[in-house]
């Protein structure tokens, strides 16, 4: 009995513990301050995890291509330095640098739109961008543009051309330099031989013939023969000629009888003032033919200054306008710009631009000119002491200055232009220099080539 009422009692002791517990359990989680307490632990866990993986997707890193359209080794490592500078002020953007042989980058640029793996951005020659902008392969830079601070410091001619080539005149370009064809001279060879430097094409013809020597293996001038001789070719043929407009009433003045004489006269000057080699020359070839002591001169633009400075002393070689025209002025080719463009599949366009606009900041363009020897657009550097101190600069400057210059506008918004100067100018070029053709039907075949590419822009801009 007293066994049964010992295991009662406790029953009942345990029993109202357990409930007493459980009424405190109740009490604590049903405390209304305690609940509060519980929802907003919860709420800021989360949004520790969610500020975790914002704090994450932050330092990602971007990655964007940047085709370098000249590739070498003066400019290669020169781009490097401005991506490390670049990737230092922007630490979430990786930029992967390409590098394309200067004449084999088109056809680079043309292939990997048809095959729509194209680069976040790219340098672009200004001759490029109504093709590009035609193949729906570039990015419009207008907005982008209109809300930079340093829109008003890039030269205003340059963005206006860009917009004006392109059929639906939009900015897919921003020009970072600009450019000059001219003559480089072996200065030191015209003191010897007790030379006028040529200011006019009789004088440059007269010092050519003078100054070859082939018994010391030296000529008086070398041809670019080779691949990306007909736009050199075609800047020769209009500051010889004069001629402003690149059509009239429909045809094109590339087959005047003007430019007739002088090519007569140029291509004659091969392999008798000229080395033979010159047939196959490109850019490279052309350059070593002066730098190495081959040629007294050598037409390029004033952005081979790198170049001959590395392999000549400033005393031996120095830069001058190509001769006043037969009619008079100066003439040069409106739009000899290079810029920076985005191309559409871009999947980081603000990434991208971010990079357009340092190419084009003020320090950027003052290196990159600086050392490469060519105009800024960026009205700040035009201020540098560097500009008043390069002789090459201030022949620019003498030649764009000058009110009578002529600027001639080659018909760059016809999708067809480049394609016509690599498929048919560059071989022609070949076949007058072997003789296999003459220069009346290779000018002639230019002629038509560009007057049918013109038709057929005209014919789409009616229908």
């Amino acid at each position: 009995m007293n066994n049964g009422i010992q295991i009662l009692t406790m029953r009942l002791l345990y029993k109202n513990r357990e409930e007493k517990e459980g009424m405190l359990r109740w009490r604590i989680v049903t405390s209304p301050i305690l609940v509060l307490m519980m929802i907003i632990s919860l709420l800021l866990s989360g949004c520790k995890g969610e500020e975790s993986q914002s704090n994450e997707k932050a330092t990602e890193k971007v990655k964007i291509t940047f085709w370098d359209d000249n590739a070498g080794p003066q400019r290669t490592p020169l781009w490097n330095e401005l991506i490390r500078k670049f990737e230092q002020e922007n630490p979430t953007i990786d930029v992967e640098y390409v590098g394309l042989p200067k004449d084999y980058a088109k056809s680079k640029f043309d292939a990997a739109i048809a095959a729509e793996d194209m680069p976040d951005i790219a340098s672009v020659y200004t001759s490029w961008l109504p093709e590009f902008s035609h193949r729906d392969a570039l990015l419009p830079l207008d907005s982008f543009f209109e809300n930079w601070s340093e829109k008003d410091q890039i030269n205003k001619e340059a963005i206006m051309f860009n917009r004006r080539i392109v059929k639906d005149h939009k900015l897919y370009g921003i020009p970072y330099t600009q450019n000059l064809d001219i003559l480089w001279i072996r200065s030191d060879w015209f003191r010897e031989a007790n030379l006028k430097i040529p200011q006019t094409w009789e004088e440059f013809f007269l010092a050519v013939e003078t100054l070859t020597d082939k018994s010391n293996g030296r000529y008086g001038f070398t041809i670019r023969g080779g691949a990306g001789g007909s736009f050199q070719l075609q800047r020769m043929m209009y500051a010889y000629s004069g001629i402003k407009d690149y059509f009239k009433d429909g045809k094109s003045t590339i087959n005047d009888p003007k430019h007739v004489q002088f090519l007569k006269r140029y291509f004659g000057l091969y392999q008798k003032f000229t080395p033979k080699s010159d047939i196959t020359n490109d850019y490279k070839a052309m350059l070593a033919n002066f730098d190495m002591g081959v040629s007294a001169m050598v037409q390029h633009n004033i952005g081979s200054f790198a170049e001959h400075h590395e392999g000549l002393n400033t005393d031996q070689f120095q830069a001058v306008p190509l001769p006043k025209s037969i009619n008079g002025p100066y003439v040069a080719e409106a739009g000899n710009t290079i810029g920076i463009s985005i191309f559409k599949e871009t999947k980081h366009p603000d990434e991208a631009w971010k990079f357009v606009q340092f190419v084009n900041s003020k320090v950027a363009q003052n290196l990159w000119n600086q050392s490469v020897g060519q105009i800024p657009t960026h009205l700040g550097v035009m201020e540098e002491d560097w500009i008043k101190d390069s002789p090459h600069i201030q022949i620019s400057a003498l030649v764009y200055n000058d009110h009578e210059t002529i600027l001639y506008e080659p018909p760059f918004y016809l999708p067809e232009y480049r394609t016509i100067l690599n498929t048919i100018v560059d071989p022609g070029i070949q076949e007058v220099l072997s003789e296999k053709t003459t220069v009346e039907d290779f000018l002639n075949k230019w002629a038509k080539a560009m007057e049918t590419a013109q038709e057929q822009f005209e014919g789409k801009l009616t229908n």
